[in-house]
């Protein structure tokens, strides 16, 4: 377990993200490190996409065709990692599967999403 690892609770749905690590945590019995995934096997796209802007950067979840939000099926949330920066943005029903980060620039740049039904992906 380390610092950012996003954890998924095994008898509901909450998840957790580790802030400090301790890999002497009793609650790891309850709990399973998601491994984020990094390629999309289907037609229905999940890895995020990063695009750098002028003052930042925008992260959408689907480059072409953005990923459906409705109730039953949403990203719940975006988040981007620049340098050893994080910044996440919690997302409802029915908003864009993109957010835009005012953000310095970074010379390591990554980003995750989470989707209620496909669980973490990473770019």
């Amino acid at each position: 377990m380390k610092v950012k690892d996003i954890l998924k609770m095994k008898d509901c749905s909450g998840i957790l993200e580790v802030l400090v690590e301790d890999s002497n945590c009793k609650l790891l019995e309850e709990l399973e490190i998601l491994e984020a995934r990094t390629e999309d096997a289907t037609t229905e796209k999940h890895v995020p996409y990063i695009q750098e802007v002028e003052d930042g950067y925008i992260v959408k979840v689907g480059k072409e065709v953005p990923h459906p939000m409705v109730e039953e099926h949403y990203i719940q949330m975006i988040e981007i990692c620049v340098d050893d920066y994080l910044y996440r943005k919690y997302l409802k029903p029915f908003e864009e599967p993109e957010v835009y980060f005012k953000v310095p620039k970074g010379k390591e740049v990554t980003a995750r999403e989470y989707c209620n039904l496909h669980g973490l992906w990473r770019s």
